[in-house]
């Protein structure tokens, strides 16, 4: 019943990630909003997400993983079931960042519990139906957003949430035994909140920068504070007794390689969990319901190609193994970044397919390598670095692409203004203008961004995102590419020992 409860909880946080895509033009046709405010469905949920999740592990260590585990899932219900009546785009974005406070809550009080449960194989089973569950809620989280939004609105999407935490919560509660860690130390509230800071602040300046433009003096204020806070994380970090994060660890070379490969899947997967819904709905115009079974062909492999990155490592190492998933989803993404406009929403499958086959190798393995790289005495500060980096790492990815494709989509425009500016609605188009209708049509809105410039058909202005998005799409294929590289490089195999992945990871020590 704990494994149970524990799943469900899995299954909710990424069904509400890329459900929360889906939604996100419903949600700005139905209660408005601007560019930077819709981007903050997710990117909010994101960064609070990945800010709290070592916090919320020390906290349940300390308090109790049943405690915080309940806490967590409850509180998420709860918020869940407020975006339900959110009145405006405000309340969303402030909810939302509140429900990943409460994911990261879940999420670390669940994983430490269910680790107490189980021994042995039975453990190994246990967290291997956990990472299956994880994929179950990415892979039907569009589906189910889909079909929700088309038969009962958006916020539908949110009470399903809200349903499955209670169902997670009751499952739980009356079997979940209480533990704590008698070791623990105290809390690095300085550390946590100066971590907190430098991704809010760059964040912030990253996704506010399109719109008052780079150069603005209050982001370069807020770049210069989020380098500041940066520093001081380093140096408390360094001279704290209980570090939320210990450094020395990058003194390990494959440790700083299992760092690039959530790095890596941010880019040539993740990111496009957002991107593409957003485009299949508000810019080629499909019903949430055809966006999210297409998103299928994108996630569904991550639902059986873990375990054959598992199989292939009885046959090549693990860097070479997630290095050749990463290079072939780069292919895949320049595969898909050249279909013309007008192309059929059949023909987009079979490059996203190849993109999930490639992205599932590493997901398979980085896991366990994240334990497996490091001293058996240290696993414990290792998977949570680890986890940190990706769930904080995808929170920044997203706004940093968000800002690329708004900054493309601007370019495209700016490239066309002779021949806008000839029409005569359109005399000496101001740049203001044509930023707000980059920003709009970067985010999915096609009809806002033609409305800021009549005359100029829907098509045209299509035609300007495609080719923004093919630029997109070779800039994520370079970084995958560089990414996989160094994935080569760090996680090379040792001379005196080799890492072995199995269905149950092996803790040893690795070279410095």
């Amino acid at each position: 019943m704990v494994l149970l409860g524990v799943c469900s909880a899995a299954v909710v946080l990424p069904l509400s990630f890329s459900a929360g895509a889906i939604a996100t033009p419903a949600i700005g046709r139905a209660i408005g909003g601007g560019p930077v405010a819709l981007n903050w469905i997710t990117n909010a949920f994101m960064l609070s997400f990945g800010s709290c999740l070592m916090a919320a592990g020390a906290l349940s260590d300390q308090f109790g993983r049943r405690r915080v585990f309940l806490a967590g899932i409850a509180a998420f219900a709860l918020f869940s079931l407020l975006l339900t009546i959110a009145p405006d785009i405000v309340w969303i974005d402030v909810l939302r960042g509140a429900q990943g406070i409460a994911a990261a809550g879940a999420l670390a009080g669940g994983s430490a519990a269910l680790a107490q449960e189980f021994d042995g194989h039975a453990q190994t089973r246990a967290f291997s139906l956990l990472g299956t569950t994880f994929g179950v809620g990415l892979a039907f989280g569009p589906v189910l957003a889909g079909g929700l939004i088309e038969a009962a609105g958006w916020r539908a999407v949110f009470a399903s949430t809200a349903v499955i935490g209670v169902i997670a919560l009751l499952l739980a509660a009356p079997w979940m035994r209480e533990t704590r860690n008698p070791s623990a130390g105290r809390i690095d509230w300085p550390g946590i909140v100066s971590f907190t800071a430098m991704l809010c602040l760059f964040t912030v300046a990253i996704l506010e920068a399109p719109a008052r433009g780079w150069s603005d003096p209050a982001i370069r204020a807020l770049f210069v504070a989020a380098a500041f806070a940066l520093a001081a994380f380093v140096a408390i970090e360094r001279r704290s007794a209980h570090p939320m994060l210990d450094l020395s660890l990058f003194r390990y070379r494959r440790f700083i390689g299992v760092q690039m490969l959530p790095i890596a899947t941010c880019y040539c997967f993740v990111v496009l969990l957002v991107l593409l819904p957003i485009r299949f709905v508000g810019i080629d115009g499909h019903t949430p319901l055809i966006s999210g079974l297409m998103m299928l062909a994108l996630c569904g492999p991550m639902l059986f190609v873990p375990s054959l990155a598992v199989w292939l490592t009885r046959h090549a190492s693990p860097g070479v193994v997630s290095a050749a998933g990463l290079l072939m989803s780069a292919a895949a993404l320049v595969w898909l970044g050249r279909l013309p406009a007008d192309a059929t929403p059949f023909a987009m499958l079979a490059p996203m397919a190849a993109i999930g086959i490639g992205a599932g190798l590493p997901w398979g393995l980085m896991d366990g390598l994240s334990v497996s790289v490091v001293p058996k005495e240290r696993a414990g500060m290792a998977t949570g670095i680890f986890s940190t980096t990706r769930v904080a790492g995808e929170g920044l990815a997203l706004a940093m692409v968000s800002a690329a494709l708004s900054a493309l989509v601007s370019a495209r425009l700016r490239a066309a203004l002779p021949s806008l500016s000839s029409l005569p609605s359109l005399p000496g188009i101001d740049r203001d203008r044509l930023a707000a209708a980059a920003q709009q049509l970067a985010t999915g809105d096609l009809a806002g961004a033609a409305a800021r410039l009549p005359g100029v058909r829907a098509a045209f202005l299509r035609e300007q995102y495609v080719d923004a998005f093919s630029l997109l799409a070779d800039g994520l294929a370079i970084v995958t590419v560089l990414a996989a590289l160094a994935t080569l490089h760090y996680l090379r195999p040792d001379p005196q020992t080799a890492t072995r992945i199995t269905n149950a990871p092996v803790p040893e020590a690795a070279d410095r």
